[in-house]
């Protein structure tokens, strides 16, 4: 799977923000829902929420993503 990353940009809030998904393997031989958010151009925040199955990372991926897309992320 490759890195999903989203854009919400609304110049008359002043709001430029992307969010970064990704499903690699950790060290421990689970997979690993990396999440990373922020502000366009700053280093931004980062969550890892481990899974025991590739399939139930990609599907909290998707949950993810149709969530953010809700929130007007493209």
């Amino acid at each position: 799977m490759n890195a999903v990353i989203l854009f919400r940009v609304d110049t008359t809030r002043r709001m430029h923000r992307y969010y970064r998904m990704d499903v690699p393997p950790n060290l421990f031989g689970e997979w690993c829902l990396m999440r990373e958010w922020g502000r366009i151009g700053s280093t931004g925040q980062t969550r890892s929420l481990p899974f025991p199955t590739p399939q139930e990372a990609e599907a909290a991926l998707h949950r993810q993503r149709m969530t953010k897309e809700r929130r007007g992320y493209k």
